[in-house]
């Protein structure tokens, strides 16, 4: 359950609470995702990115040299939010850049290609960036009565 203030409505029984199939089909729908990464003086950045969900991850393409870009070299820890204008996912985590094998490669491509039908990343031979959160929180009622968070266990170092 999510810690807030009472006010917030987030549910007290374990049986109004948002399902973890739910936010991931959030995920897999979203066209954009709204990452928030800071700037070397302590001001956030955000900024809309394509991406994919797959295999539980997200997976994130696009040039290093942007203020975003270096912003995750220095500091990988990011929020994401999925474009919505009505269910809420909110995803905390760390940043990792990555060269994918080319099984996973071919499962982010396909995955790309069937939602963009552009700009495929190359992450068998480019490298791509992953998200595996480790924290996530997400409501779709605007009353907040399904208010939900998870914990994600990151024991393989993160």
């Amino acid at each position: 359950m999510l810690r807030a203030p009472a006010f917030y409505r987030f549910p007290r029984d374990p049986s109004a609470l948002g399902t973890w199939e739910h936010a991931e089909e959030r995920l897999r729908e979203s066209r954009s995702y709204w990452v928030v990464t800071v700037r070397p003086d302590g001001r956030p950045h955000a900024t809309p990115l394509w991406g994919v969900w797959v295999d539980r991850a997200l997976y994130l393409d696009g040039p290093p040299v942007t203020t975003w870009g270096r912003n995750m070299a220095r500091n990988p820890e990011v929020t994401i939010h999925v474009e919505s204008a009505s269910d809420t996912v909110i995803l905390e985590g760390r940043i990792e850049d990555l060269t994918t094998d080319s099984q996973l490669a071919g499962e982010i491509a396909r995955a790309w290609d069937r939602k963009y039908g552009r700009l495929v990343p190359l992450a068998d031979s480019r490298g791509i960036l992953r998200l595996r959160p480790r924290r996530a929180r997400s409501w779709s009622r605007e009353d907040l009565t399904d208010g939900t968070g998870w914990a994600f266990d990151r024991s393989d170092g993160d």
